[in-house]
């Protein structure tokens, strides 16, 4: 996955709203009721706003998807801390087959997906499906092959674990991007 290819994947992306609105009445519902669950910390936001660097997330995603329902808007609260910053976007993953069967996860289709680009769209990172608070919940509840249906919002200890795990890999990603020789040299610092 080049540079060229993952902007033209950004580029018919869709930002958090109006991928939202794609989905039916209820598939909304549920996204707005994570979304509005989902909060960070003065801490937190104030952390965000001081990324220096752009970054650019694409996340493979479904809005049927369960997991999404249960993640994306999180990834939404994050990217809100500092919009000027932080560029995030979605595409639904059957839509996009090309680029799904490129960021498949133990042989599996999975969703969601994040892909962290740098400001000029090169690969940073890839990070999904879940996060480990993400999958220490699911295995507290069940052991099996089951898919979350996203119907029932996550408890807000999960939920703000999530939103750290989340927080991390921004955060981890935005380092890179810091130290990067090849950026520090375009941006003289």
């Amino acid at each position: 996955m080049n540079a060229s290819y993952l902007a033209d994947k950004f580029a018919t992306a869709l930002p958090y709203d109006r991928y939202v609105q794609t989905g039916t009445d209820e598939q909304q519902r549920r996204w707005r009721q994570v979304y509005e669950l989902a909060q960070l910390t003065d801490a937190q936001k104030q952390f965000v706003a001081g990324f220096g660097r752009d970054m650019k997330v694409l996340i493979v995603s479904g809005i049927w998807c369960g997991d999404c329902v249960q993640q994306c808007p999180l990834l939404s609260r994050i990217a809100e801390a500092n919009a000027a910053r932080i560029d995030l976007r979605l595409l639904d993953r059957d839509e996009h087959r090309d680029l799904a069967d490129k960021v498949r996860i133990n042989g599996g289709d999975r969703v969601p997906v994040a892909l962290f680009l740098a400001e000029d769209h090169e690969l940073c990172a890839v990070f999904g499906d879940r996060t480990l608070n993400r999958y220490r919940a699911l295995a507290a509840r069940q052991l099996g092959p089951s898919c979350p249906t996203g119907i029932v919002a996550p408890g807000a200890e999960e939920l703000s674990a999530t939103i750290q795990d989340w927080l991390n890999e921004f955060e981890r990603v935005q380092l890179m991007l810091r130290l990067s020789a090849r950026l520090r040299q375009k941006h003289g610092d």
